[in-house]
């Protein structure tokens, strides 16, 4: 079992920037892969960004490269995202997820199916 806790969404104006972090807890972090998802009103859940169990991979939306980055730190059991020029159709909430037990180590799902374990998301708001 893996606990996820996000924190960090609010609003803000567009070409502004938010830090999401989520808190995991239940099982070895270092051992697994971390996304980053979103879903906005009346759309499905999507993909927003990965990374690696040890940090040196990472994957990105193509809606959100060069603006958004994951990072985490595994002595504290932390992912983060970081998310500048922020626009109004980021607008969601936003998840953070760890995938199913059986995921190799090395693997780092990009779809939603990975991922067994999500939290509760953060609002984001982005206004015009």
């Amino acid at each position: 079992q893996v606990q996820l806790v996000e924190s960090g969404g609010g609003l803000v104006q567009a070409g502004g920037s938010l830090r999401l972090s989520c808190a995991a807890s239940g099982r070895t972090f270092s051992n697994y892969g971390m996304g980053w998802f979103r879903q906005a009103p009346g759309k499905e859940r999507e993909f927003v960004a990965a990374i690696s169990s040890s940090g040196g991979s990472t994957h990105y939306a193509g809606s959100v490269k060069a603006r958004f980055t994951i990072s985490r730190d595994n002595a504290k059991n932390m992912v983060y995202l970081q998310m500048n020029s922020l626009k109004p159709e980021d607008t969601a909430v936003y998840y953070c997820a760890a995938p199913h037990t059986g995921v190799p180590v090395t693997t780092t799902p990009l779809s939603a199916a990975g991922y067994a374990y999500w939290g509760q998301g953060t609002q984001v708001t982005v206004s015009s």
